[in-house]
């Protein structure tokens, strides 16, 4: 586990900020873009759990997935280069996607179908779920760049939890809505 003794070590006052394996980057490198979405996702996730006891089953899940972006990001600290490494390093699983996928048909088997787009809106937790939604998919977006970038490997199964993520979170909007019943439509200028 990670013992922080110390908050500030100045090896970042240049510009740069050290990876789990020591490795050096720029702090506008793609692979440091990536891991500053998901953890502002994660954090946008904790805002949301503050408006959870209008929905107290979401806590368990929500809080899952704040440990899984952790897991995520500990995954993204230690790059995939082939190379030997003192420990095992951690790394998203197809497990972790696989409960996702359960519990977007979970909670979607009780929503009515969808008749039209919804807008972003709703209470403050479906709000807070939308928002931690469009910051999921920043992050998705922010990691394709990163496997896009030559000489960069990434764990596949990152990219499935992100694009997943941002599916339950709607779903869980949606359900904090009064199961859907209390969704804003989007109406359509004439």
């Amino acid at each position: 586990m990670v013992k922080l003794n110390k908050i500030y070590t100045r090896t970042g006052d240049s510009g740069d900020t050290g990876l789990a394996d020591g490795a050096r980057r720029l702090k506008s490198d793609a692979r440091i873009r990536a891991f500053g979405s998901i953890d502002e996702a994660n954090s946008m996730i904790g805002v949301a759990r503050l408006y959870v006891a209008a929905s107290p089953d979401f806590d368990p899940v929500l809080a899952r997935v704040q440990n899984d972006l952790f897991d995520l990001g500990a995954d993204l600290a230690v790059p995939e280069d082939g190379q030997p490494k003192s420990w095992t390093p951690i790394r998203i699983k197809a497990a972790q996607v696989t409960a996702l996928e359960a519990e977007i048909d979970c909670y979607n088997a009780e929503l009515s179908p969808l008749n039209s787009f919804i807008l972003p809106a709703g209470n403050p937790l479906s709000a807070h779920l939308h928002l931690a939604r469009t910051i999921a998919r920043r992050a998705e977006s922010d990691l394709v760049a990163l496997m896009h970038t030559p000489d960069e490997v990434v764990n596949p199964e990152a990219l499935k939890y992100l694009n997943r993520l941002s599916d339950l979170l709607f779903v869980l909007a949606r359900y904090a809505n009064n199961k859907g019943a209390d969704d804003v439509l989007w109406v359509p200028s004439t």
